[in-house]
């Protein structure tokens, strides 16, 4: 029968799995840059392990047929590469099982947990503080080398959810065990080599022998697993230390640890048992302490001006305003700015090579005016603030004149507010704090899967461009590629020159936006191109148990800017 491989039209025959038509075609190669990790089939990824043609049954007249995902797909396959975000989360799952695998044959006992990430690496911790010297290291290295050098199957296989329970039970992954019995389904997905059973929520490469390029390196409290550059994925990624950031991953973990809540199912028990009401009143609790010790921190710094940077859904707004009401225990009348109102009109703006204006570049904002206000306003003059009219994409011809003293610091608020382009040199760099937010989730699925900073952010996000701009679900992830692309160049880079940095995560809103935004990803359908993505999520939330607590989640918290009832905004 034909199939059509990234534009080749070919024959398959039944019983040929994609990985075998990909070779026949002479379209794998060593190079992870063009090396076929995935598949991409109706909208969703399938592992190259996938056989399209069902093998002919004993009856002499059964006919060899196309699978589901191949009849919904007419035939046709898109293969995914490093590049491409979903393969990009194939290669980082195959990786990992590598790595644990080694951990396995050389510490068979050593409780693993995949912490989070922090700059090209995924942080692992090992036993109760495990402290492990560059032999350690080295061992583990080598281990993990001769598990990709023996290009080892990773065998997918479908189980009763039952006899998963039990097989990770006897294997002591109680994690896994506490997360299954919240499964919703009666099977269960694994993946196997020979006596190792692990899954990642996902699909993976055919073989051990794709987790080609990485590197280990030793940190305080465990191991830093290097994923290819984003440069050339043939090379592992350069660690570039990251101690802010780091730290504040650190001391989230430390609250889940205060809270009692680390993993999903912690969560999901406190939802059934009531105490779901008592860790939103301490996170929230939390929240505002920390809240009142950066006001406390500029205040001791005699800061006249706050920058508040962060990327998107992070917080940002509810944020400044909860930072403005704890400077004003102060005594202070803080004044707040968005740097929105600085954006150039439409027209002004040039277009790149590609013909498409980057609303991300900083190019985009009147520097030069935002230096000349910011000047002098700090030397007590009266200035005239912009005023951007988001409709017509246009200034006002009228903005908001405004005179401060040190009574009145501003708190300014805006994607590009570290970038030290906005600072004029005439501006005392002492007067001012910089403060980089952002939702840094570290409550996992189980041990071996984090949750992802972004997804957190993501679900924020849909659910607040549905709540207050009628955007589809479909309209919000067609953008999210673009808006990963533009942090990546004008947050990420400055998040270490912050003063502070202020993790806006509430560890129990997953389950809080569960039930906001499942009718949302329900609605996008088999033959939409970011269905795939929607059921990815649809089968991350299942796992969290709905949580209907609105009623005690305070109007100023952060979590009200994207589900509503925000008192700052009324």
């Amino acid at each position: 029968m034909q199939l059509t491989i990234d534009g080749i039209a070919t024959e398959a025959a039944a019983g040929e799995s994609l990985l075998d038509i990909v070779r026949r075609l002479g379209l794998d190669s060593a190079d992870l840059k063009t090396r076929p990790l995935a598949a991409n089939i109706a909208g969703e990824t399938f592992t190259l392990n996938y056989i399209p043609l069902r093998e002919a049954g004993a009856a002499a007249n059964q006919r060899v047929t196309l699978r589901r995902a191949m009849r919904a797909a007419n035939g046709t396959v898109s293969l995914l590469r490093y590049d491409n975000a979903r393969g990009n989360r194939v290669y980082e799952r195959t990786m990992l099982f590598v790595f644990l695998l080694a951990m396995r044959e050389l510490y068979p006992k050593t409780r693993v947990r995949i912490n989070y990430a922090v700059g090209a690496g995924l942080f692992a911790s090992v036993g109760d503080g495990m402290r492990l010297s560059q032999q350690d290291v080295d061992r583990i290295k080598k281990a993990m080398r001769e598990i990709v050098n023996a290009d080892l199957t990773l065998e997918r296989k479908r189980v009763d959810i039952d006899d998963a329970i039990d097989f990770f039970s006897a294997d002591g992954q109680d994690d896994k065990v506490r997360l299954l019995k919240y499964r919703q389904f009666s099977y269960f997905d694994v993946y196997r080599q020979d006596d190792y059973v692990d899954y990642f929520y996902g699909e993976m490469a055919p073989s051990t022998g794709y987790a080609s390029v990485f590197d280990l390196q030793a940190q305080k409290g465990g191991l830093l697993l290097l994923r290819p550059s984003s440069e050339d994925p043939n090379k592992p990624a350069k660690h570039v230390s990251l101690p802010r950031l780091s730290g504040v991953f650190s001391e989230s973990e430390e609250w889940g640890k205060l809270m009692h809540c680390g993993v999903v199912a912690d969560l999901n028990d406190m939802v059934l048992n009531g105490e779901i009401r008592t860790l939103i009143r301490v996170n929230e609790a939390l929240h505002e302490k920390r809240f009142a010790q950066l006001a406390d921190e500029i205040i001791a710094r005699g800061a006249r001006a706050v920058l508040i940077a962060g990327p998107s859904s992070s917080g940002k707004t509810t944020s400044a305003n909860r930072l403005c009401t704890q400077l004003r225990v102060h005594g202070k009348t803080p004044v707040l700015v968005s740097l929105d109102d600085y954006y150039l009109n439409r027209e002004a703006l040039v277009p790149g090579p590609d013909g498409t204006i980057d609303l991300e570049d900083i190019a985009t904002l009147d520097i030069a005016q935002f230096q000349d206000d910011l000047t002098r306003l700090l030397r007590g003059e009266e200035v005239e603030l912009p005023r951007f009219d988001f409709i017509r994409q246009h200034r006002c011809d009228v903005g908001h004149k405004l005179r401060i003293d040190e009574s009145a610091p501003l708190v300014i608020e805006g994607l590009h507010g570290l970038n030290p382009m906005l600072l004029p040199d005439a501006v005392d760099k002492k007067l001012i704090f910089r403060l980089y937010v952002s939702a840094l989730t570290t409550l996992n699925l189980d041990d071996h899967n984090r949750v992802p900073t972004t997804y957190l952010r993501l679900l924020r996000r849909m659910v607040r461009d549905h709540e207050t701009r009628g955007a589809s679900v479909e309209r919000t992830l067609s953008m999210w590629d673009s808006v990963r692309a533009g942090e990546e160049k004008w947050i990420f880079p400055f998040q270490e020159d912050a003063d502070a940095i202020f993790n806006t995560t509430l560890i129990y809103e997953p389950a809080v936006l569960k039930k906001h935004i499942f009718p949302l990803l329900g609605a996008v359908q088999p033959e939409s191109v970011y269905y795939d993505e929607a059921r990815s999520i649809v089968k991350f939330l299942n796992y969290f148990v709905e949580a209907n607590v609105e009623d005690e989640i305070p109007p100023t918290s952060i979590l009200r800017e994207f589900v509503g009832g925000n008192t700052f905004y009324r």
